[in-house]
């Protein structure tokens, strides 16, 4: 068994509060969820109104499918126009890891 996590930092584009934020961010966590049926939510700089960390998790039987999940969740992200991907941090675990 395989476990991915990404984690993308984002900037998003014509926001001025902390309403506006979750307006955008919500439905790109949402889409997340339900086109690749993955673990999704925005883990920091919730404080920032224009910042945000969107991280993601997968668990699959091999890491090929772990690693083309993750790759699917990063283009989604980089071709949603109201953000901009920043930066992105992987990570792939197998279940024989200490």
């Amino acid at each position: 068994m395989f476990t991915g996590s990404l984690v993308a930092d984002l900037l998003l584009g014509d926001v001025h509060s902390l309403k506006e934020k979750r307006s955008v961010v919500r439905p790109v966590v949402a889409e997340l969820r339900r086109k690749y049926a993955v673990a999704a939510a925005e883990v920091g700089d919730a404080d920032l109104h224009r910042r945000t960390q969107v991280g993601v998790a997968a668990v699959a039987a091999d890491a090929a499918h772990v690693n083309e999940l993750l790759d699917a969740c990063e283009r989604l992200l980089a071709d949603r126009p109201e953000v901009q991907l920043l930066a992105v941090r992987r990570q792939l675990f197998s279940d024989t890891d200490d």
